[in-house]
């Protein structure tokens, strides 16, 4: 430690008082433990925090903390850290030493020149020349007058998106996160904690691409030349309601939402994103076992009901600044490892399983891949605006939802889950699994949509086999 404190002194000297290779070369003829190499790394610029800029890009290996190697590259203009494991068998603390190494080693560069993004091994020359993540690294979020300063550079190449995600670690986040970066695009994740989005999203599980973490006094800086902003963020809404636990579900999602119109609005004109992504629910439409709703249906009247109207109001003031909003009013969405179907297949499993209440109820349901598909389409397809109901084609009541699950398991659906006792259980919140609304998704369908799954028979078949 003490000798990698010295290297980092006099790292930082030469860097104070040098500029670029001058300042590698200075520390190189001090005596430094760091040794440089050129290489022409034809970058586009962009205003994004993690790609450098245009120009020779320096290369130095750097002895970092418990004898492991760091390699770091410094292009002209920018600054982009990239940290290689050789030595370590703890990963996550290791990299994380190395992050507050480099930033304490280049802080002065940083601050003037851009920002600092710390990666795991396996970087490989990207798109448009900026250095792109392999499958197991991990960006480290920038420091405030990083991303800052970073936000001045380029729009991203045309078939490129950059898009900013808050509520990325939920359900919905983290699939939407992974086919992001799976598609090639660049993902910068709005995260009311970064540590606790990061173990939630595990970056090094990812597929190869760049993904930044910003804390919440940076999403402005953020925001400034994203394609587009996806607003998850919200409280679980699966639990017992009490009058703490309403308020934190209703000022969750309005505080987010209000904190990304701030942040485009104080964006300059050029720079701000094309289109707003705003979840919202179908518990938007109140709940009947009779009527059926499509997106010009009103608001109803109960807790949910009352929620999703805020959240989407809170949206509205966004498209007064020519930016395409679409609010997604996601139906009850499947897939095994969480949602309603997580928490009805250990029940199935133990041939205890049934509907809850009755099983008339309605039950407006979505695959994962679809609903993360629709935020996509909302994303790049200019027809999509306005309400969007995230649902498929053919909803089911609950009785029926709960014979497929049973057919595809090879359980019977036979113990039915009394209303009392569910009510016991949730309280108010009971509405969530005892009532319904039967949703139509007309607006996706009219803007040329297309489902993977339709039916819920098909879903459950590829969710659990």
């Amino acid at each position: 430690l003490h000798q990698s404190t010295r290297v980092r002194i006099r790292m930082m000297a030469a860097l104070t008082s040098h500029s670029g290779v001058a300042g590698v070369q200075a520390l190189r003829r001090r005596g430094g433990s760091a040794s440089a190499s050129t290489s022409n790394a034809r970058a586009s610029h962009g205003s994004d925090p993690c790609a450098p800029r245009g120009g020779d890009v320096y290369n130095a290996n750097v002895r970092g903390v418990r004898g492991s190697t760091g390699t770091v590259a410094v292009a002209r203009g920018d600054t982009f850290v990239k940290s290689r494991k050789t030595t370590s068998t703890d990963i996550h603390t290791l990299s994380c030493r190395r992050a507050l190494a480099a930033r304490a080693v280049f802080a002065p560069l940083a601050l003037q020149r851009g920002r600092i993004d710390v990666r795991r091994q396996g970087g490989t020359q990207g798109q448009g020349g900026g250095l792109r993540a392999g499958a197991a690294d991990r960006g480290v979020s920038s420091t405030p007058r990083a991303v800052a300063s970073a936000a001045q550079g380029a729009a991203p190449a045309p078939d490129r998106m950059r898009v900013a995600v808050s509520g990325a670690s939920g359900f919905v986040g983290t699939r939407l996160v992974a086919k992001l970066l799976s598609q090639g695009h660049e993902v910068r994740v709005l995260a009311r904690d970064v540590k606790s989005a990061r173990r939630a999203l595990r970056p090094e599980s990812l597929p190869s691409g760049t993904i930044t973490f910003v804390d919440p006094s940076q999403w402005s800086a953020a925001i400034v030349g994203c394609t587009g902003v996806v607003n998850l963020a919200g409280e679980p809404i699966s639990t017992r309601w009490s009058p703490t636990i309403k308020a934190e579900i209703m000022a969750s999602r309005i505080k987010a939402t209000k904190r990304i119109a701030d942040a485009i609005e104080a964006c300059p004109l050029d720079r701000r994103p094309a289109a707003v992504v705003n979840a919202s629910a179908v518990g938007f439409y109140g709940t009947s076992e009779t009527a059926t709703f499509d997106e010009s249906a009103p608001a109803g009247s109960d807790f949910l009901s009352k929620v999703c109207a805020a959240w989407e109001g809170a949206a509205g003031p966004m498209e007064k600044l020519g930016v395409r909003v679409v609010l997604l009013r996601l139906g009850i969405v499947l897939d095994r490892d969480g949602g309603a179907l997580g928490k009805m297949l250990p029940t199935f499993q133990l041939f205890a399983g049934g509907p809850m209440g009755d099983g008339a109820q309605w039950f407006s349901w979505v695959h994962r891949e679809d609903a993360v598909g629709l935020v996509i389409e909302s994303l790049t397809n200019s027809a999509m605006t306005g309400p969007v109901n995230a649902t498929a084609p053919n909803p089911v009541r609950m009785g029926e939802m709960c014979e497929a699950l049973g057919r595809t398991l090879g359980r019977p659906s036979w113990l039915p889950v009394p209303d009392f006792a569910i009510q016991a259980l949730l309280g108010e919140g009971s509405t969530l699994v005892l009532q319904g609304q039967r949703v139509e998704c007309s607006a996706a369908l009219n803007a040329g949509y297309k489902f993977k799954y339709e039916r819920i028979d098909d879903a459950l078949e590829n969710i659990l086999r």
